[in-house]
């Protein structure tokens, strides 16, 4: 049922998914929304968690705060990104139950998936395989995730729900040189190598890669949808390998492919260079949208049309 006036806990509101979840709730009229900097609240510290929690009257939270990054972030940060990534979680669970809160989204990543599962890829094939090498360690703290929210669930009646999200772009990015997903590090690359006259654009990998590509206000309408599902429609809240559902296209293309997209919208008329001595990363991530479709939800943002809005964003940030 909805109440506008319960009290909702967004971790991670500066980020990309965590500010379009914000913008999502107020859409909906949820005004009573709590939020905190990393500086006002670090989420790895568990004595501020639980003076956090003890302090304010939660109703219902989205985990949307992470420790994110591309490729090159997760092969040369690896001990960041399981360490911290599993002790925000950790903490945030264990203090909303201690605190009594019943209702709580924990957002995860499609790598969590093993490398070369079969496509497209179901809740059910999660620890079935290998994981990707590259960034092992933060799929490791997703899965982490998962299973809190699922042993929780098991052992105390709670309702805490995931959802795995595929690849996701859209305004508030990041756009680290070094640090960034594909699609914001592709934007960047292509506008200044337009702004700079550059010939050529040299990308990382072959360009054969296929990867599916979400926009984040997509994102954030599905979070609230699946925050707001009935729990007996739900279901799956204690199955494992099952307690978490899907949020993705059901389309994909390769890198090659999106590289023509990410020209067109930048107006870069130079060439593109692979440099195939770089890693590729995983062949082929297309997640299973069936079950979160069967819920009621679909995505509505077309990828050439997200690229737009976001570029536009990118360059009035740069303003």
């Amino acid at each position: 049922m909805f109440n506008s006036k319960k009290c909702i806990y967004v971790a991670g509101h500066r980020g990309m998914v965590g500010s379009a979840i914000v913008r999502a709730l107020r859409q909906r009229d949820y005004n009573n929304i709590v939020t905190r900097t990393h500086a006002e609240l670090d989420l790895t510290d568990q004595a501020q968690v639980r003076a956090f929690f003890a302090s304010e009257k939660i109703d219902e939270i989205y985990v949307a705060a992470a420790h994110v990054g591309g490729i090159h972030a997760n092969n040369t940060y690896p001990a960041e990104f399981i360490y911290q990534n599993m002790m925000m979680e950790a903490n945030v669970i264990n203090e909303a139950w201690r605190t009594g809160v019943q209702k709580l989204l924990f957002l995860g990543s499609s790598c969590i998936y093993p490398r070369l599962a079969e496509q497209p890829i179901k809740e059910e094939f999660l620890l079935t395989g290998l994981l990707e090498p590259t960034n092992e360690p933060y799929a490791i703290a997703k899965i982490a995730g998962i299973k809190l929210c699922e042993s929780y669930n098991r052992q105390y009646g709670t309702d805490y729900r995931s959802v795995m999200p595929t690849n996701l772009y859209g305004p508030g990015d990041n756009y680290h040189p070094e640090n960034s997903h594909v699609i914001p590090a592709l934007l960047r690359r292509f506008h200044e190598a337009k702004s700079t006259g550059a010939k050529k654009v040299v990308v990382w990998g072959t360009g054969t890669p296929r990867r599916e590509f979400l926009y984040v206000e997509d994102m954030a309408e599905a979070s609230v949808h699946v925050m707001e599902l009935e729990r007996a429609t739900y279901d799956a809240h204690t199955t494992p390998t099952s307690s978490h559902i899907n949020v993705g296209t059901g389309e994909e293309v390769t890198i090659r492919e999106l590289l023509e997209l990410v020209g067109k919208v930048t107006g870069y008329q130079g060439t593109v260079e692979f440099d195939s001595d770089k890693p590729d990363g995983t062949p082929r991530k297309l997640i299973s949208n069936d079950r979160l479709s069967k819920l009621g939800w679909h995505r509505k943002v077309e990828l050439d049309k997200g690229l737009a809005t976001t570029y536009s964003h990118y360059v009035n940030s740069l303003k």
